[in-house]
């Protein structure tokens, strides 16, 4: 396979784990550890990721529960989540910081479907774009008939990116909708 497509490839894969990382992010009415995994908590003097300094759990459908390895930082912990706005407000036991995720209703259902649609065409976006730069040093090549294959190969590896793209905004919205 040519070097070009394997390049359209491999952008295409993180396309889809950017996609994978955005959607595990989106609140589905089920506790995710994802929800709160990347929040940035202003810890010993720097910035760090939340599960760089804490445990995350999920203890039920709707509770998430973060463990900091340190005491000391739980308050920082605990305003860095308040900072989400997640739609609830973190309940601070002295050890453990829990996260009671309220039911969703059908409206941020809706809206949350909406996102995931957005997140989905943005994908699209980069696809064609990093199709369109392929495309265009395949226009450059002299052998007519390496153009053309070159040109097949590339139009089935963006259908099939499309298509993998497609599945995951269905699953992902079905997951929203389901109650």
């Amino acid at each position: 396979m040519d070097v070009r497509i394997e390049s359209f490839n491999a952008e295409v894969a993180k396309v889809e784990e950017f996609l994978h990382k955005e959607y595990a992010k989106l609140q589905t009415g089920r506790a995710n550890a994802a929800l709160v995994d990347h929040t940035v908590v202003t810890a010993y003097g720097q910035k760090q990721e939340l599960k760089a300094v804490a445990s995350v759990s999920v203890q039920d459908a709707r509770t998430i529960v973060i463990q900091p390895w340190d005491n000391g930082i739980l308050n920082q912990v605990e305003a860095a989540i308040t900072a989400l706005d997640l739609g609830t407000s973190p309940v601070n036991d002295g050890s453990v910081i829990r996260l009671n995720l309220p039911p969703m209703t059908e409206e941020r259902r809706k809206d949350l479907v909406k996102v995931v649609h957005v997140l989905a065409e943005e994908a699209r976006i980069t696809i064609r774009q990093q199709r369109q730069e392929v495309n265009d040093s395949i226009k450059e090549e002299k052998d007519e008939d390496l153009r053309y294959t070159l040109q097949e190969q590339l139009d089935k590896a963006a259908k099939n990116a499309n298509d993998s793209i497609e599945t995951l905004m269905k699953k992902k919205e079905e997951d929203v909708m389901q109650v």
